[in-house]
This record gives structure tokens, C-alpha cells and sequence, in this order.
């Protein structure tokens, strides 16, 4: 609100730099309205797995989240150490084939409920055999 507030006065106020900057501050007030909306709109996404399906969220508070078997999951982890400096480690990253998941540490209460999350995809997976020498 404020924001788009500033941006009328500077589009009506200043000149042509002034009213690119004007353009820029609405532009990212209606992305932050938008992203508002959807937190009201809908529910908090939440990891669910369970022995036939595991529905992971697309984002935040987006809807249609996204519904797998658990055969679909092809790998999860930790990143600790190469996350972006605007990330908190750890990130849980969710494979699905191609597509990777990424889940944040903010969306977490606390750093054992991201491992329950990688401990219960990981229960349902089938167990690799060691090699063995002849």
C-alpha cells in the first residue's frame, strides 16, 4: 500500500528516471499484494507422506499441490553447505525424476521436523544392495 502510494507520487511528481522508479515500486506492490492474497486465499502448504502418496507443496501458499507415489521419489536431502546467502541451511531438496522440490528451513518449526519429513520419504524406499566382490 505504501509503496504504491510512493510510486503514484512519483510518477505524478518526477521525471522520466523518477517515473521508471515509480513504475518499479507499484510493479512490486502488486507482486507483494499478490502474494498476500494467496496467503488468505489458501491454506499454508504442508508435506504429507503416507504409505500410497506423498503430496508436496508447490510453494508457500499456492494451491494444487503436487501428488506422487512414493516409488516417484527418487532422492532427498540436505543441503547444508552450498545454499544461497539468502537461504538459512539446512534446505530440504526433494527429487521427483527431473524435478527437484526445494523446501527452506523458515517453512519448518525446527531443523528435526525437516528430518522426520526426509526420514518418512526415505522409510518407503526400496533398500540397495551392497556389492559384493567375487
Amino acid at each position: 500500500m505504501c509503496g504504491t502510494a510512493i510510486g503514484i507520487l512519483l510518477i505524478t511528481q518526477l521525471g522520466t528516471v523518477g517515473v521508471w522508479f515509480g513504475f518499479l515500486l507499484i510493479g512490486i506492490s502488486a507482486l507483494h499484494l499478490i502474494n498476500l492474497i494467496q496467503t488468505v486465499l489458501y491454506p499454508p502448504g504442508t508435506i504429507v507422506v503416507t504409505e500410497r502418496s506423498v503430496t508436496l507443496p508447490r510453494g508457500l501458499c499456492k494451491p494444487r499441490p503436487i501428488e506422487v507415489k512414493p516409488a516417484d521419489v527418487t532422492a532427498a536431502y540436505f543441503l547444508r553447505r552450498s545454499v544461497p546467502w539468502n537461504r538459512s541451511s539446512p534446505v530440504l531438496i526433494v527429487e521427483l525424476g527431473p524435478r527437484a522440490m526445494v523446501f527452506p528451513r523458515d517453512w519448518f518449526a525446527s531443523e528435526a521436523d525437516q528430518r522426520h519429513v526426509i526420514h518418512a520419504l526415505l522409510r518407503g524406499r526400496p533398500k540397495t544392495r551392497a556389492a559384493t566382490t567375487a
